[in-house]
Parts: C-alpha cells; sequence; structure tokens
C-alpha cells in the first residue's frame, strides 16, 4: 500500500514539475515576443465594443490560423480596442507554443533601411522570416517612402503561406494609398495580408472614450 502511495507521490511530483517547466517556457516566449505591454482576451471589453464577436475572437486564440500561417487584420480607429487584441492574441500565440515577435510597423522599416545599409538585409529579413507570427502594430499611421515600402514587402513575402502575420491599422485597407504611395505595391501588400486570412474591423468609436466621458459624468 506504501509503495502504491509512493508511486502515486512521485507521479503527482513529476507532473508538478512538467507543469512548471511548460509555464516557464511559456512565459520565456511571452517575454521573447516583446509586447510593449500586458493584453489579455479576458481584459477585452466586447460589451462597449458590439462590432467585435466574441466568438470569432475565441475562435482565433486556439491558434488554428497561426498553425496554417494565415494572416490576421485588425482595422479600426485609436481606442478600439485593436492593438489591445493583437497583443493578446499574440499572448494566446506564445502560450500555446509559437514563436511570437512584436515590432511596430515604423520600427520594423527603420531596422530593415539601416540593414539595407549595413548590408544585413538578407539577415533581418530571414530573422523576421522564422517566427510562427510577426505581429505589427500601428500600420498606416504614417507615409513609407518606396524604398521603405519595398522593405516591408520583403519580409511580407518572405513569410508569405509559411508563418503568420497579424497587423493592426488605424486605416481601411482603401487609406493604405497614403502609406503605401505605389499604387501596385500597396495592392501587392494588401494582398499578401488579406488572402486566406480574418479580417476584423473594431469600428470607429473609441470606446475609451466612451468610458472616459461616463467617468466624469458619474463623478461631474
Amino acid at each position: 500500500m506504501r509503495s502504491q502511495e509512493e508511486g502515486n507521490g512521485g507521479r503527482i511530483w513529476k507532473t508538478g514539475q512538467c507543469d512548471d517547466r511548460a509555464r516557464r517556457r511559456s512565459e520565456r516566449r511571452v517575454k521573447a515576443a516583446a509586447f510593449p505591454r500586458q493584453k489579455l482576451i479576458r481584459d477585452f471589453d466586447f460589451d462597449s465594443n458590439p462590432n467585435v464577436d466574441p466568438a470569432t475572437i475565441h475562435t482565433l486564440t486556439k491558434c488554428e490560423w497561426v498553425k496554417k500561417g494565415l494572416p490576421l487584420c485588425l482595422i479600426g480607429d485609436s481606442g478600439t480596442g485593436r492593438s489591445h487584441l493583437l497583443i493578446a492574441l499574440g499572448t494566446e500565440a506564445a502560450i500555446a507554443g509559437f514563436r511570437v515577435k512584436y515590432v511596430l510597423a515604423t520600427k520594423l522599416v527603420n531596422e530593415l533601411v539601416a540593414a539595407a545599409d549595413e548590408k544585413q538585409l538578407t539577415k533581418t529579413i530571414a530573422r523576421y522570416g522564422r517566427v510562427d507570427l510577426l505581429c505589427i502594430d500601428e500600420l498606416g499611421y504614417m507615409e513609407l517612402d518606396r524604398h521603405g515600402a519595398e522593405l516591408l514587402f520583403q519580409v511580407l513575402t518572405e513569410r508569405e503561406e509559411k508563418n503568420s502575420l497579424a497587423i493592426a491599422s488605424n486605416e481601411s485597407f482603401g487609406g493604405w494609398t497614403k502609406t503605401f504611395t505605389d499604387p501596385r505595391l500597396c495592392a501587392a501588400i494588401v494582398d499578401r495580408l488579406t488572402f486566406g486570412g480574418n479580417i476584423i474591423e473594431t469600428g470607429t468609436d473609441s470606446y475609451r472614450l466612451q468610458q472616459t466621458r461616463a467617468r466624469n459624468e458619474s463623478t461631474g
């Protein structure tokens, strides 16, 4: 009887060890993703943003789209939760075992330009190509010159149909010509980011602004 109890205790201890190692690996992957802040799906206020379908988001948390190498586009104005969802879904992917990298669009382009000047472009594109999910935030906030847009296009091409890409943008696709001023290049980039993927529009009404107004009214 005692040996059985000891055996059971040993299995429980080993299970606990495995769980602890898995948790630490998940934490390392989340840290390696370099998210600027913690955002979780459970903290997203679906009631305040009826544009976002909870069922769709919870399906995305299963990460089948990452496994299949599909893209995800989150389009909406500031304060509508698009960056929250980008980070939260990226976090879910990291916890699920995928290699994830988060980067601002302008930072990525600046890094690519610098790499091209230093003759390190191939290595830099390969590094961004290797991760299972690349999350690009704030795409559309500033105009890119042709060189910068072409370099970004190379990253998208490197990942096409191999590894997933998720972007968050404040501009609808029709307004992307402000960012990518060459119409043909713009069309090619939109094609890379939308083919076979998910497009979620978070809307134009800032629920953060709504919450601020509600708090001011309640204290006024």
